[in-house]
Protein backbone atom coordinates (compact mmCIF):
# COMPACT_ATOMS: atom_id res chain seq x y z
CA UNK A 1 0.00 0.00 0.00
CA UNK A 2 1.22 3.97 -0.86
CA UNK A 3 1.74 5.97 2.52
CA UNK A 4 -1.09 8.70 2.75
CA UNK A 5 1.17 11.15 0.71
CA UNK A 6 0.22 9.19 -1.97
CA UNK A 7 -3.49 9.76 -2.05
CA UNK A 8 -5.22 13.16 -3.35
CA UNK A 9 -7.55 15.10 -1.37
CA UNK A 10 -10.16 13.04 -3.24
CA UNK A 11 -8.66 9.91 -2.87
CA UNK A 12 -8.52 10.18 1.41
CA UNK A 13 -11.86 11.90 0.99
CA UNK A 14 -13.03 8.40 -0.89
CA UNK A 15 -11.22 6.30 1.86
CA UNK A 16 -12.82 7.81 4.52
CA UNK A 17 -16.29 7.00 2.96
CA UNK A 18 -15.24 3.29 2.58
CA UNK A 19 -13.99 2.56 6.02
CA UNK A 20 -16.74 4.45 7.81
CA UNK A 21 -19.58 2.41 5.28
CA UNK A 22 -17.28 -0.53 5.08
CA UNK A 23 -18.57 -0.97 1.44
CA UNK A 24 -20.15 0.94 -1.01
CA UNK A 25 -21.00 1.34 -4.82
CA UNK A 26 -19.64 4.24 -6.81
CA UNK A 27 -22.79 6.06 -6.32
CA UNK A 28 -23.11 5.59 -3.24
CA UNK A 29 -19.27 7.11 -2.49
CA UNK A 30 -20.99 9.83 -4.71
CA UNK A 31 -23.51 10.76 -2.78
CA UNK A 32 -21.45 10.76 0.55
CA UNK A 33 -19.16 13.44 -0.73
CA UNK A 34 -18.80 16.62 0.09
CA UNK A 35 -18.98 18.80 -3.44
CA UNK A 36 -18.93 15.49 -5.95
CA UNK A 37 -17.40 15.52 -8.79
CA UNK A 38 -19.13 13.98 -11.47
CA UNK A 39 -20.17 9.66 -11.32
CA UNK A 40 -17.76 8.83 -14.44
CA UNK A 41 -14.67 11.37 -12.14
CA UNK A 42 -15.60 9.25 -8.92
CA UNK A 43 -15.57 5.57 -10.91
CA UNK A 44 -11.70 6.95 -12.47
CA UNK A 45 -10.92 7.54 -8.90
CA UNK A 46 -12.10 4.45 -7.19
CA UNK A 47 -10.09 2.74 -10.43
CA UNK A 48 -6.77 4.52 -9.50
CA UNK A 49 -7.20 3.66 -6.17
CA UNK A 50 -7.66 -0.25 -6.97
CA UNK A 51 -4.84 0.18 -9.11
CA UNK A 52 -2.83 1.73 -6.24
CA UNK A 53 -3.90 -1.49 -4.59
CA UNK A 54 -6.02 0.76 -1.53
CA UNK A 55 -9.57 -0.72 -2.46
CA UNK A 56 -10.67 -3.88 -4.47
CA UNK A 57 -14.14 -4.30 -5.82
CA UNK A 58 -16.92 -7.32 -6.10
CA UNK A 59 -19.64 -7.64 -8.11
CA UNK A 60 -23.47 -7.51 -6.88
CA UNK A 61 -25.20 -7.79 -9.64
CA UNK A 62 -25.25 -5.41 -12.17
CA UNK A 63 -22.79 -2.43 -9.97
CA UNK A 64 -19.45 -2.86 -8.36
CA UNK A 65 -19.21 -2.75 -4.75
CA UNK A 66 -15.69 -1.19 -3.34
CA UNK A 67 -14.14 -2.13 -0.22
CA UNK A 68 -10.92 -1.08 1.55
CA UNK A 69 -8.18 -3.82 1.11
CA UNK A 70 -6.25 -2.48 4.08
CA UNK A 71 -7.90 -2.95 7.44
CA UNK A 72 -8.42 0.76 8.96
CA UNK A 73 -5.92 -0.20 12.40
CA UNK A 74 -3.15 -0.86 9.58
CA UNK A 75 -4.09 2.88 7.67
CA UNK A 76 -4.63 4.36 10.93
CA UNK A 77 -1.31 3.49 12.16
CA UNK A 78 0.50 4.59 8.56
CA UNK A 79 -1.87 8.15 8.71
CA UNK A 80 -0.36 8.83 12.22
CA UNK A 81 3.07 7.83 11.64
CA UNK A 82 2.75 10.50 8.00
CA UNK A 83 1.67 12.97 10.34
CA UNK A 84 4.50 12.18 13.33
CA UNK A 85 7.33 12.21 10.14
CA UNK A 86 5.74 15.44 8.52
CA UNK A 87 4.71 18.01 11.06
CA UNK A 88 6.09 16.46 14.65
CA UNK A 89 9.49 15.44 12.95
CA UNK A 90 9.35 12.41 13.72
CA UNK A 91 8.52 13.63 18.17
CA UNK A 92 5.76 11.66 19.58
CA UNK A 93 6.11 14.07 22.84
CA UNK A 94 4.98 17.24 20.37
CA UNK A 95 2.44 15.10 19.26
CA UNK A 96 0.94 14.07 22.43
CA UNK A 97 1.53 17.88 23.42
CA UNK A 98 -0.58 18.72 20.01
CA UNK A 99 -3.49 16.33 20.74
CA UNK A 100 -3.56 17.60 24.58
CA UNK A 101 -3.48 21.40 23.65
CA UNK A 102 -6.20 21.04 20.76
CA UNK A 103 -8.22 18.57 22.79
CA UNK A 104 -7.94 19.66 26.45
CA UNK A 105 -11.07 21.01 27.15
CA UNK A 106 -13.44 18.07 25.49
CA UNK A 107 -11.44 15.43 27.25
CA UNK A 108 -13.27 13.44 30.15
CA UNK A 109 -11.31 12.89 33.38
CA UNK A 110 -11.85 8.90 32.40
CA UNK A 111 -10.42 9.34 28.97
CA UNK A 112 -7.30 11.42 30.63
CA UNK A 113 -6.98 8.48 32.84
CA UNK A 114 -6.98 5.72 30.04
CA UNK A 115 -4.14 7.50 28.09
CA UNK A 116 -2.52 8.11 31.47
CA UNK A 117 -2.35 4.16 31.94
CA UNK A 118 -1.32 3.67 28.11
CA UNK A 119 1.45 6.10 28.93
CA UNK A 120 2.02 3.58 31.97
CA UNK A 121 2.02 0.65 30.38
CA UNK A 122 4.37 2.12 27.55
CA UNK A 123 6.70 2.71 30.15
CA UNK A 124 6.30 -0.88 32.33
CA UNK A 125 7.00 -2.72 28.21
CA UNK A 126 10.33 0.10 27.67
CA UNK A 127 8.76 1.01 24.67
Amino acid sequence: MSGPAKLSRRERQIMDILYQRGRASAADVREAMEDAPGYSAVRAMLRVLEEKGHVRHEEEGMKYVFVPTVARDKARRSAVKHVLDTFFAGSPEQIVAALLDVSSTRLTHAELDRMAALIEQAKREGK
